[in-house]
Parts: structure tokens; C-alpha cells; sequence
């Protein structure tokens, strides 16, 4: 998994790159304008800072927010963490992490009175268990489900994990937590029109800020 994020407002110039969620007890080591921070136990790979990370891949200037970086630019940063001599290496992840879900079968949370375990496909052969605690969660309905290694509007990032006790692969989204212009007040999921994307596709946040248009 790969979650990268150019913030040059708050952060300056700096790739923050996730591979991993947070622990306890990390180690960062600094070489050559790079930091990797690793598990102090076992050493595992949670991410690494590239600073004036510009200079290796010039197009960030245009960034703000989360990056999603191709094979080509994870090349490049694998480049300079060799140069600085590092040997834990980056792996490109291209896959959509917005996409349209369709929701198949519900049931009762077997410890919660208002969450529900969902199936959801978000391909032609792929349904995941997502758990739900949104009021207009149903049956039948498209949705956009947040997949592992999204990173939501405010910063927080999708990982697959339980919900009181209950494994869950992602999130069904709503348009407040999506931040979709001229979002309805209330809670709710952002139900996709059935005609308007197919499951499994990347979902298209311009249309989602028509979907309602100002008055």
C-alpha cells in the first residue's frame, strides 16, 4: 500500500509517504534530505519524508493534497532512496482508491444496535464486508466506498481493520465526508444514480459536485 500527500502550505516541500498504519515506538533515520521511519521491534516499513522532494519529482508544485504517484515517479523515488542508502523500496499502488460500490445483502451488527455489516461489490468479481452506521444505508443501492489507502478530505486514511469486533475493508461515504459541494446537511450516504456510473469505476468527483447544483 502506498498513501502519499504534498502539503507545501502546511509542510513545505515535503512527500509524506505511508506504507503503513502508525505504531508505537518508531525509529526515523535521516540520510540525504530523506527520512524513513520504521518499527523499532521488527523494523517494518511505515513510510518515508522526502524533502525538497520537488527536485526529484518536479510536478508536485502543482500538487495539494493527496498525490497519487505512478509507476515512473515511484521510480524515481526509489532512486533516491538508494542514493541515500536505503534499501527499503517503494511499490507503485495505481489502483482507485474512490470507487462505486454496489450494495448486495445487509445484516445486523451482532454487537451494535445501529451499525450494519454490508457486502458491497466494487467490482464484477470482487464484494468486500464493509461495516456501516450510516441511517440511510440499504440494499440495492450504488454507493462510493472509500478502499483501503484512501485518505479522506480531512486527512484521515482508510485502513482495513474491525469495528467492534467486526472485520471491515473500507468505507461507505457520505457527501459531508467526501466534501462535495453544496453537501445536504443531514447524514447520510452520497447515493449514485443508477445510470450514472457503473460499479467499480473511479468515482467522478467534478460530476459529484453537480449532482446539486446551487439554487
Amino acid at each position: 500500500m502506498l498513501i502519499s500527500s504534498y502539503n507545501p502550505n502546511e509542510l513545505g516541500d515535503i512527500l509524506v509517504v505511508i506504507t503503513a498504519p502508525d505504531a508505537d515506538n518508531q525509529i526515523t533515520k535521516i540520510a540525504d534530505d530523506v527520512a524513513q521511519i520504521t518499527v523499532e521491534k521488527d523494523g517494518a516499513l511505515l513510510g518515508y519524508n522526502f524533502m525538497n522532494a520537488s527536485k526529484v519529482l518536479p510536478e508536485l508544485t502543482s500538487e495539494n493534497g493527496q498525490v497519487f504517484l505512478d509507476a515512473a515517479q515511484v521510480e524515481k523515488l526509489n532512486a533516491k532512496l538508494q542514493e541515500a542508502g536505503f534499501d527499503k523500496l517503494l511499490t507503485a499502488d495505481e489502483d482507485p482508491k474512490f470507487v462505486v460500490g454496489y450494495v448486495e445483502k445487509i445484516t445486523d451488527h451482532p454487537k451494535s444496535d445501529h451499525l450494519k455489516v454490508t457486502q458491497t461489490r466494487i467490482a464484477d468479481d470482487k464484494t468486500v464486508q464493509i461495516v456501516c452506521g450510516s441511517p440511510n444505508v440499504a440494499e440495492g443501492i450504488k454507493v462510493v466506498v472509500a478502499r483501503p489507502g484512501a485518505m479522506m478530505p480531512d486527512g484521515k486514511i482508510i485502513w482495513p481493520g474491525q469495528l467492534m469486533g467486526v472485520d471491515s475493508g473500507g468505507m461507505l461515504c457520505g457527501f459531508r465526508e467526501l466534501r462535495i459541494k453544496n453537501a445536504p446537511d443531514e447524514k447520510g450516504l452520497f447515493i449514485i444514480p443508477d445510470d450514472w456510473q457503473e460499479v467499480g469505476e473511479p468515482v467522478d468527483f467534478a460530476k459529484a459536485d453537480t449532482f446539486y447544483p446551487e439554487n
